[in-house]
């Protein structure tokens, strides 16, 4: 199995918060939509193909993306994170590659950063990686648990942690690299009992982890990168973030 990878964008979210009618994706920041440069990271850092998963507006998101040359899955019903890349399997099967997945909602990650987290993923051998971040306040976020190693020990949802495991404040950023075909076999094994009757893509690591597999996490070494839009407030931020890259 060589180094080469594919990536899937998670574009199919209504982004109800923004207060518009509009796909939280193609919002605009600098006359582009914000799924843009989430396409233009995955292509500079080499990923063979790129496939957007959307759902909400999807003819209005394929057509504003008719340039980028990218591919397109269709997620209908919305039925979780782990459901959305379950439609990307029929474009990938039987891809002995590698998947990164990037949110279409994060558009200042950096190559930098990015670069590296596919590097320790390759370095490693691992089966995934996640991309994870140190916040002040981690509150409401899953929690990363680490082996002494340095690999990961387990992942946890705020609500299922512990007091001790609350006190971590390594997050989940819900970015990451899987060797693809290790991917779509554990995603035939995860189920939808929870709260919300939806389909977890967190849940492949502990089946990972369970079956003696490796899951490695890396920081980025800045917290605001991996952060979403879900306002005009942020979608602002973002824009000043991404001027300030270009100048």
């Amino acid at each position: 199995m060589s180094n080469q990878f594919a990536t899937i964008i998670m574009a199919a979210g209504k982004g109800t918060r923004m207060k518009s009618d509009l796909a939280k994706v193609l919002h605009p920041i600098l006359g582009q939509p914000m799924i843009h440069y989430v396409i233009a990271l995955a292509r500079d850092l080499g990923s063979q193909r790129v496939i957007a998963i959307i759902g909400h507006q999807k003819e209005r998101v394929q057509e504003a993306l008719k340039n980028e040359h990218i591919e397109f899955a269709i997620q209908e019903p919305q039925l979780g994170t782990g459901h959305a890349v379950m439609q990307a399997e029929p474009l990938l099967h039987g891809y002995d590659g590698h998947v990164l997945v990037l949110s279409g909602d994060a558009p200042v990650l950096t190559r930098s950063t990015m670069r590296q987290m596919i590097a320790k993923h390759f370095e490693q051998n691992a089966t995934a990686t996640v991309l994870t971040a140190i916040m002040p306040d981690p509150t409401g976020y899953g929690r990363v648990i680490r082996n002494p190693d340095g690999s990961v020990k387990k992942n946890v949802e705020h609500k299922d942690a512990t007091e001790d495991e609350r006190k971590i404040n390594e997050i989940n950023s819900g970015i990451y690299m899987f060797n693809s075909l290790e991917l779509f076999h554990a995603l035939k094994k995860i189920n939808s009992n929870n709260a919300q009757n939806e389909y977890y893509l967190p849940d492949v690591l502990k089946i990972f982890i369970d079956s003696g597999k490796k899951v490695m996490a890396h920081v980025t070494p800045d917290a605001s990168e991996i952060s979403g839009i879900n306002t005009i407030e942020q979608l602002q931020a973002a824009e000043t973030i991404l001027k300030s890259q270009k100048d």
